[in-house]
């Protein structure tokens, strides 16, 4: 590496300009760094000498010694201008792309993956990536769903979502469901605690050490629970929780329970004791419509929070952490706010039954 002294000369303007740029601290800094360069190779200063003042490299240094001489005190402010990028994709090959990630698949796979889709159109990888995020094509995921077949959807959902809007006077509603076959897992060795740069750990194993079933009755108005952790999910465990439920409400409200169709909420024991206690009214969510309760959204939390990542080594273990978490959130409920009118959700869910009686159309056409 030579360190002679490249010669530049500056008149009095230039080295009052560059000095300007330096003693500026509003000058970004890779600009400073420019006019010191030529500074220093002013006043003679060889090229090592420059690259540690400075803190850049030999060919940085030699570039803007070079690039002074080119263009003066205002090429060092711009910089260099950079080549042209590559030609933009032509219209037609973007539009081909997205047609054939939605219309077409792969000869050997479910789906598209950019580099499957890069090598049948010709370009790279980065561009198919670059298409999909314009035109919002995310081939990787899939959503679940299911369209309910129940004929009195439209009534049920105007009874149902009608009690979240506009609940009746002198009434408590509650939304009621149990969540079954909950484990009771410990993991086959002690994991990691989570520390700076590195997640905390957990085996993918586990020891099964049995299960319970949630009772659970979420009030719409103050977001209270009501909680009772049963062995089973049998109409003997749902009558017990309505008498429970019954104890810890106000005896002169009435009580209307959104409940799914499991076949023990319309069991004859559970028939026989609703007739005996009128101040209870059951009201159905649709077949396949479970996301209409909002005690499922209660279940999603706790599961999130206290289960996924919890270890249980007996059932009374696993029930003790659900009945210390249910407590806590009693201290500071928050109900969930039920939004969507129904008119809304019956125009959605006849489109979908539309467009799946048309899907199922083509497949028919199709065989």
């Amino acid at each position: 590496m030579s360190s002679e002294p490249t010669a530049i000369k500056l008149s009095t303007r230039d080295r009052a300009a560059l000095q300007e740029i330096v003693a500026d601290g509003n000058t970004r800094q890779k600009i400073a760094k420019r006019a010191r360069i030529v500074l220093m190779t002013a006043e003679g200063h060889g090229t090592v000498a420059i690259m540690r003042a400075v803190g850049v490299s030999k060919t940085t240094v030699w570039r803007w010694q070079e690039y002074f001489a080119e263009a003066g005190v205002s090429g060092l402010v711009k910089g260099r201008s950079k080549p042209p990028g590559k030609k933009p994709l032509a219209e037609e090959i973007k539009l081909r792309v997205v047609e054939k990630t939605m219309k077409e698949r792969p000869a050997n796979a479910t789906h598209w993956s950019v580099r499957s889709m890069a090598a049948a159109m010709g370009i790279s990888h980065t561009s198919v990536q670059r298409i999909w995020h314009e035109y919002g094509l995310k081939p990787h995921l899939v959503r679940g769903f299911k369209v309910s077949n129940d004929p009195e959807f439209v009534t049920k959902v105007k009874d149902v979502v009608g009690l979240y809007l506009d609940p009746p006077a002198r009434a408590l509603v509650l939304a009621v469901d149990e969540k079954s076959q909950i484990q009771a897992l410990d993991r086959t060795q002690p994991g990691l605690p989570l520390k700076k740069g590195r997640a905390g750990t957990m085996t993918h194993d586990y020891k099964r050490n049995g299960t319970t079933t949630l009772f659970a009755a979420l009030n719409v108005a103050t977001g209270e629970i009501i909680g009772e952790c049963l062995p089973r999910h049998r109409a003997k465990e749902f009558l017990t929780f309505l008498k429970i439920i019954d104890r810890q409400t106000p005896p002169d409200l009435d009580l209307h329970l959104i409940v799914d169709n499991y076949a023990t909420h319309k069991a004859p024991p559970v028939k026989r004791w609703l007739k005996c206690h009128p101040r209870f009214t059951l009201h159905f969510t649709p077949t396949s419509s479970s996301w209409l309760n909002l005690v499922e959204r209660l279940f999603a939390e706790i599961t999130r929070q206290r289960i996924r990542r919890g270890t249980f080594t007996c059932v009374p273990h696993l029930q003790a952490a659900i009945t210390d978490w249910i407590e806590h959130r009693n201290q500071h409920p928050k109900p969930f706010v039920w939004t969507a009118k129904p008119n809304a959700i019956i125009a959605k869910y006849r489109r979908a039954r539309a467009a799946l009686a048309k899907r199922l159309h083509m497949n028919e056409s199709e065989h």
